[in-house]
């Protein structure tokens, strides 16, 4: 996992420039960006803070780190006398994660056969695929590594790759990488 996007709500409004006098080391410049950049160092994670309750979160690289973040900007937010009532709802909107099949891919026959596919190795050196299931982007490299963006779970993170890697054994586009 490289990073996790969600969103986060909150049902109620926020007062930004409150947040922004009590806490220390926030940045609030609304006539830049309509958001408060909230940034925590453990984990290592950007909240963007509306006034209209909503935050969107970026950085986490697992979902449990991603909730621990949440609860952590709320707790900040509670501690400098921000009133927060209920519970804030979390949704992952996207996940970017890397993988490496240890083995050479052949592009070139992964693209004739893969629909979905682009390949165009003068514009790019990955081949482009877009899974159906589950609904994810891969880029996939000749040296076998790829990034996978979309998944909204990490499970998917995993079934694209396992899905991914029997798919290109089954038309024979893995062989063994030349040895440096």
């Amino acid at each position: 996992m490289e990073n996790i996007v969600a969103t986060v709500t909150l049902d109620q409004n926020l007062d930004l420039y409150a947040i922004e006098t009590s806490i220390p080391n926030v940045e609030y410049n609304p006539e830049q960006f309509p958001g408060l950049v909230f940034r925590l160092e453990e984990p290592k994670v950007t909240a963007l803070i509306f006034k209209s309750g909503k935050m969107v979160v970026t950085g986490a690289k697992s979902t449990q780190q991603l909730i621990e973040a949440v609860k952590k900007i709320i707790r900040e937010l509670k501690r400098h006398g921000i009133v927060i009532v209920g519970r804030p709802k979390v949704q992952i909107q996207n996940i970017v994660a890397s993988a490496n099949l240890n083995v050479c891919v052949d592009l070139e026959k992964a693209a004739l056969t893969l629909e979905n596919s682009m390949y165009e190795p003068e514009q790019f050196p990955g081949l482009i695929y877009r899974m159906q299931n589950p609904r994810v982007v891969l880029l996939i490299f000749s040296s076998g590594k790829m990034v996978i963006t979309g998944a909204k779970r990490e499970e998917e993170v995993k079934e694209a790759v396992y899905n991914i890697r029997d798919t290109l054994a089954k038309m024979r586009a893995l062989r063994p990488c030349p040895s440096e």
